[in-house]
């Protein structure tokens, strides 16, 4: 069964990088995978991501996206990071790569290497949004309690048109009883505030999915969690 909210949005922000995506350790294994020399360990953190910028930029744009997916997707072949490092310059992949599940690793490593290559790279395109979601019922509330993600991702979609990208490409599990692709969706999702027949929430996602809100300021919208099977 469907419960019902509305939901209205706070904040909208364009962003074209998460803050705080790379840590001190990200940019060691970086340098580790580029085969730099010097005792990373004993450079501070703005030395040590400055050395990792100009050590990318060093490389021929391809070869620097290589390292960096070698970091990020471990679970990829070689053949496979081969291949997509040399189409990314020309490509989308924060928006296009197959499994949306992938897609918050290649937004922050876009963000990265347009940065160490002064553009060349495209300049990934997301949203960060905080919004306040209000029922007629405490018990409606819970569907947050039980899947997250999928409940906020459905909500999201009710809140635009039938023609929404959203919508079209994920009909059967926005309608369904499972949600798997949901956390590729919406990124960084947390609840900051709980007041029962309200809740606030903070996400940050690919304009992809996410644009049409820069023109909505609230909404009525359905939702459900997932079932077991």
């Amino acid at each position: 069964m469907q419960a019902k909210f509305s939901v209205q949005i706070d904040t909208f922000h364009k962003i074209s990088k998460i803050q705080n995506a790379w840590s001190n350790e990200d940019y060691r294994a970086l340098m580790s995978i580029m085969d730099f020399d010097d005792d990373v360990d004993a450079m501070e953190a703005a030395e040590l991501r400055e050395m990792c910028m100009m050590s990318l930029n060093d490389l021929e744009p391809a070869d620097a996206a290589k390292a960096v997916l070698t970091h990020l997707f471990p679970e990829l072949p070689k053949g496979k990071i081969e291949q997509i490092s040399h189409d990314m310059i020309d490509d989308r992949s924060w928006e296009e790569y197959p499994d949306c599940l992938f897609h918050e690793r290649f937004f922050s490593a876009y963000a990265l290497l347009r940065e160490a290559f002064n553009g060349i790279f495209a300049k990934p395109a997301g949203v960060e949004l905080t919004m306040t979601v209000t029922a007629a019922h405490d018990e409606d509330m819970a569907i947050f309690d039980e899947s997250l993600a999928s409940s906020i991702v459905r909500l999201l979609a009710s809140g635009q048109g039938d023609d929404a990208l959203i919508n079209r490409l994920y009909e059967d599990q926005i309608q369904g009883t499972q949600f798997p692709e949901a956390p590729g969706i919406v990124w960084r999702l947390k609840q900051t505030a709980d007041t029962g027949l309200t809740r606030q929430f903070s996400l940050i996602s690919s304009s992809f999915w996410m644009e049409n809100f820069e023109q909505i300021d609230n909404f009525k919208a359905v939702s459900h969690a997932d079932l077991d099977d």
